[in-house]
């Protein structure tokens, strides 16, 4: 336990403290030094993808960009589905509630600016995946991510070696990542249900794993579950923050001008907290899109699409869903309440009062459900994104495969009895290994990447000119 405490401090604590003007500081942790210049580095390579080609990811989105016949794999929209069920998880609502109560209105900008550099790096990564990714023996279709292509960096063609040991520190990090955030997973569920029906958590996590059982213990069923699940509670949340939003229409101009206002604000910087309003919307908006983490390209990878560059324009776009659409959701049901109301709240307390003050006794079930379906994707997410770690590690065993679904689903049912800060911070811990050693992939193998989107840029051009 000391020895990962050491570790999560050194990823996630702060290892700079920046001065700064009016008695403020800005803290720098190790992933926050990765992965904001990354983002800037790719955004400027990619000659600022997220805003060019945000048109063309709408039309990836809504064509049959599937290759083959069902067979063959996933379609491009299937894999950012699956993508989509795990950032759509406890960042978006109690992380943005955290981000919020700690850096105020002015983390939110910080947060979207994370998205729009985040996207590049999103896109880098699938489209890398979707390069080396290879056929499943297994499941059928595809799978890869980046275990697969570290081997490809580190291991020449000709080599005998069947695996790399930075793809392997990889693939066992995102296991050690995965099986914590299971257990994060089954706290937040029965809690939940039991804030909103006063149901016991022992009765409501036997349900919640008996059901996630049937579906991750059949073959091919996760992403099956997910095509229902995932547009319905997206559709559902943003349609409610949509109705909230209309009802006080008249405050909007003052939200606005109230996150724009603490985000570079006068009184932030005199009064100390503009470290705290940049860092806390930083991080929180890196932890909830996964960008660079190397989470989305185990799903992008089982995508059977027709260009590479699509699944990564594809993923990309599952950035600006998850922050930029439904991270904004939580932050508006919050900032549309008044603050005398929820001063002094915080986590889930703090969102089920706004929403009991925005659509009564509704509103607390309402967030009840959502944070159900929310969570519970996510654990069906995360085991897809397990298969391809699993099968670099130990081949293509279902016994391999179907032991790591019972340790999954174990921990799913000892997180929904109680909260274990030590498997938190390793879930944090698996996730920050994840990037670093997926970063160490990334810059060098990048120009693959962009000679994919280069490509691809050539082929719409020559269709306008045929056209």
């Amino acid at each position: 336990m000391a020895i990962i405490q050491w570790i999560y401090n050194l990823l996630w604590g702060d290892l700079f403290v920046l001065p700064l003007p009016g008695g403020n500081t800005l803290s720098l942790s190790v992933l926050v030094l990765i992965l904001v210049p990354a983002g800037i580095y790719f955004t400027v390579r990619t000659r600022f993808l997220p805003f060019r080609m945000f048109p063309e990811m709408i039309k990836v989105t809504l064509e049959n960009n599937k290759k083959g016949d069902a067979k063959d794999g996933i379609s491009g929209v299937q894999a950012l589905i699956v993508s989509t069920a795990c950032r759509v998880g406890m960042g978006n609502l109690v992380g943005v509630v955290a981000a919020i109560s700690a850096g105020g209105a002015g983390a939110v900008f910080w947060m979207w600016l994370m998205a729009l550099l985040g996207s590049s790096t999103a896109f880098i990564e699938a489209t890398l995946a979707q390069i080396y990714k290879e056929k499943d023996p297994l499941y059928g279709g595809y799978r890869g991510g980046p275990a697969y292509y570290l081997h490809h960096l580190f291991v020449k063609k000709d080599s005998r070696r069947k695996r790399s040991i930075i793809a392997s520190l990889f693939a066992v990090s995102g296991l050690i990542c995965w099986c914590g955030i299971s257990q994060v997973t089954g706290n937040s569920i029965s809690s939940a249900v039991k804030n909103a029906f006063q149901i016991p958590p022992l009765y409501s996590t036997i349900v919640l794993v008996v059901i996630a059982a049937i579906i991750v213990l059949r073959k091919n069923t996760t992403v099956r579950v997910l095509d229902i699940i995932v547009p319905i509670m997206a559709a559902c949340y943003f349609f409610i923050t949509l109705f909230i939003i209309i009802r006080n229409f008249s405050l909007l101009p003052s939200v606005f001008s109230k996150i724009f206002a603490e985000a570079f604000g006068f009184r932030q910087v005199v009064g100390g907290g503009i470290g705290a309003v940049i860092m806390n919307g930083a991080k929180r908006g890196l932890f909830s899109n996964e960008a660079g983490s190397g989470s989305a390209p185990c799903a992008a990878a089982a995508a059977n699409i027709s260009h590479p560059a699509k699944e990564g324009l594809l993923q990309a776009l599952g950035v600006f869903i998850d922050t930029l659409l439904l991270c904004s959701c939580t932050a508006m049901i919050m900032l549309l309440t008044p603050e005398a109301l929820t001063k002094g709240l915080e986590g889930m307390d703090l969102l089920q009062t706004s929403m009991q003050y925005h659509l009564g006794s509704f509103g607390v079930i309402f967030i009840a459900v959502i944070m159900w379906l929310f969570s519970f994707s996510t654990f069906l997410g995360i085991l897809f994104y397990a298969r391809s770690n699993v099968a670099y590690l130990f081949g293509d065993r279902w016994i391999a495969q179907t032991l790591y679904k019972i340790v999954a689903l174990v921990m799913l049912f000892v997180g929904g009895l109680a909260a274990y800060q030590f498997v938190w911070d390793l879930g944090d811990v698996g996730v920050g290994l994840m990037t670093i050693f997926n970063m160490i992939a990334l810059f060098p193998l990048a120009p693959k990447a962009l000679a994919s989107l280069k490509q691809y840029e050539a082929t719409l051009e020559e269709k306008t000119v045929d056209y």
